[in-house]
């Protein structure tokens, strides 16, 4: 988690990411920073973030950005 923190806080460091909930709801990331998190989060865990992927849900909080990564990196 750590590891997501610091990429997340390279993007918008004044976002408090522990108690954020609306990310993508609330516009603070909008799309290139999404497009550009993906990468840095293929690269940093060497996982395939898809399309199908790419829904809200799995982008709104930190947790919901780790909950995806512990499930691609199971698959």
């Amino acid at each position: 988690m750590d590891e997501l923190l610091e990429i997340l806080r390279s993007y918008h460091p004044e976002v408090d990411y522990e108690t954020e909930n609306g990310l993508i709801d609330k516009k603070i990331f909008d799309s290139f920073d999404i497009v550009s998190i993906v990468g840095d989060l293929m690269d940093q865990f060497d996982i395939e973030i898809t399309a199908e992927h790419m829904i809200p849900e799995n982008f709104n909080s930190a947790a919901d950005i780790w909950n995806l990564i512990e499930n691609l990196m199971d698959e």
